[in-house]
């Protein structure tokens, strides 16, 4: 099944994670593709269900066992979050995943939205 998730950047440059207490660790907000879903609508969805927060997606890119969106952090909504966000100027130590990823994935999207 394909997944996908979202770096997504506020006005002042900063890019959202959220807090996986499954994994104890910070990750970008994302998750599987449902039938009928492309990757953006899907990075999109698991943003606002995981942090709370609605995006627009500038570009996406597949980096091989998922797709990756860079995004722009269009609004918060006062729906209840499945989890705890934060918006961070650099990759926190605490990860789920590998920093190595995020360490090509965040530069990427910063590229993308020419910030």
């Amino acid at each position: 099944m394909r997944t996908a998730y979202a770096v997504a950047f506020d006005e002042s440059g900063r890019f959202l994670m959220v807090f996986n207490p499954k994994r104890n660790g910070w990750e970008m907000p994302g998750g599987h593709v449902e039938d009928g879903e492309t990757s953006e609508q899907a990075a999109a969805r698991e943003t606002m269900e995981e942090s709370g927060y609605e995006i627009e997606i500038v570009s996406t890119t597949d980096i091989g066992y998922c797709d990756v969106c860079a995004a722009r952090i269009a609004g918060k909504t006062d729906k209840s979050c499945e989890m705890e966000s934060r918006m961070f100027i650099d990759i926190p130590d605490q990860l789920s995943f590998d920093r190595a990823e995020y360490e090509d994935t965040v530069p990427w999207a910063r590229r993308q939205l020419m910030l």
